[in-house]
């Protein structure tokens, strides 16, 4: 097991810092000089020069890439140009919000997927199924911002609609941030317990006079949650870093909602500082997932 996880982790190493290269390539090549946005009307070509000196930012890439990668292992990812602050102190402001937001809308998703799954998969092809297959592939269908914003004018004298003073402020954000994984999850585990049904070792159980329940519970549903368990893995590190759009709408101080901040004001350190951080949860989500794939199945060890 140490020797598969030790594996898993070296071959993300190549995959960081590829990652970090691609993302700090991209942002460098935007058209446009961002310390002439900065400076607007006080732009002035003695200041600019200083400031391209002071900052590094005519030195070649390479060179300002490879000091750029050596500050983030320490922990640096610079200054915001705007707000005058470390990019790390703001991420590590925000990420609580965030982090808030994608457990709560995990839980939710899971809570709702799994058991309307297995309910779909028991009452295949029922009034039931229909349903809930129709209301999971609505779920994933459909726009975030237009189900949040449809929510909004639904609930806006019932519940917040903006912010995270108070724990009834998280149901909103929670249910649209959350239901398209929900849908995700529901639909994954009906079509992977139906496969399982089909087993030999499911007819096995029956024919021993097993009850249905206990068939479902003891022997069909732990195999069909093994994929299910990795999507689940994979969607935490996905929701941390796609609620640009839900903190966006509902004003909520997340990483997300401060990289559409640095868009607008053009911060570029601000805005690859947490690209990065995101980029960095994927990864790790993935290794999760490779993690937990192991443990609930020994023979991806074996291969």
């Amino acid at each position: 097991m140490g020797k598969f996880i030790i594996k898993r982790v070296l071959v993300t190493i190549p995959v960081l810092l590829g990652m970090i290269f691609l993302i700090f390539f991209m942002l460098n090549v935007v058209p446009g000089d961002p310390l002439t946005v900065m400076m607007k009307e006080h732009l002035n070509e003695d200041v600019l020069e200083n400031l391209r000196a002071n900052m590094h930012l005519d030195d070649p890439f390479l060179v300002r890439y490879v000091r750029y990668v050596w500050d983030a292992l320490h922990g640096d990812l610079g200054m915001s140009w705007k707000l005058n602050r470390s990019v790390t102190n703001l991420i590590a402001t925000a990420f609580p919000y965030t982090l808030k937001l994608a457990i709560a809308a995990a839980l939710f998703s899971w809570v709702m997927g799994i058991p309307i799954g297995i309910v779909s998969a028991v009452k295949k092809n029922s009034l039931i199924d229909h349903l809930s297959m129709g209301l999971s592939l609505f779920g994933v269908s459909m726009p975030v911002f237009w189900i949040a914003l449809i929510l909004q004018e639904t609930f806006k004298n019932i519940l917040p609609i903006s912010g995270l003073s108070t724990w009834q402020s998280y149901i909103l954000p929670t249910i649209v941030l959350g239901w398209s994984s929900a849908g995700r999850i529901a639909r994954l585990t009906r079509s992977n317990l139906l496969e399982v049904m089909r087993n030999d070792y499911i007819r096995t159980a029956r024919s021993k006079g097993l009850s249905p329940l206990r068939v479902i519970t003891g022997h069909a549903l732990k195999n069909a949650l093994i994929p299910v368990i990795t999507v689940m893995a994979i969607q935490i590190a996905s929701l941390l870093s796609g609620a640009v759009i839900t903190e966006t709408i509902f004003s909520i101080p997340g990483v997300g909602r401060l990289a559409v901040d640095a868009i607008n004001k053009r911060d570029m350190p601000l805005l690859q500082g947490t690209v990065i951080f995101t980029a960095v949860l994927i990864i790790a989500g993935n290794l999760l997932a490779d993690v937990l794939y192991s443990v609930v199945d020994p023979r991806i060890r074996v291969e």
